[in-house]
């Protein structure tokens, strides 16, 4: 088994393909013709967004949706940087929204979070250097 996609289910796909194309610098790689799904080239992980309709259709037990008033998921995409305060202040500028600033882990990490436009979390971190 090999982990390949991650799919955000979102309200609007294409404005969601800009927002990370213009905060975190990937590229679209498509969007379907009905705009209810897309991917980004980022890595060999892909991550994927898809309409709440889509959603709705595939999950007929229903699903919570993100929002950025509301306090975000338990779970994150994490980025990681070797230009951590520019990418940082780069996805601020582009419509993210800080969620907790930037700072040092004891391992010498550093890592900030930030909120996509639709709620959810991204991490933005430098590599963690191994030994």
């Amino acid at each position: 088994m090999k982990f390949a996609y991650t799919i955000l289910y979102v309200e609007n796909v294409s404005k969601t393909i800009e927002f990370y194309e213009k905060a975190f610098g990937f590229s679209k790689k498509f969007i379907t013709p009905e705009n209810d799904y897309g991917e980004l080239l980022s890595g060999e992980t892909t991550i994927a967004f898809a309409s709440i309709k889509l959603g709705k259709s595939n999950f007929k037990k229903g699903f919570k949706k993100s929002s950025i008033i509301k306090k975000p998921f338990g779970v994150e995409l994490a980025f990681t940087s070797e230009n951590i305060e520019a990418d940082f202040q780069k996805a601020i500028q582009n419509g993210a929204t800080e969620f907790e600033p930037l700072t040092e882990k004891p391992w010498g990490q550093k890592v900030g979070y930030v909120r996509d436009l639709n709620g959810f979390l991204i991490e933005i971190c430098t590599p963690i250097k191994t030994v």
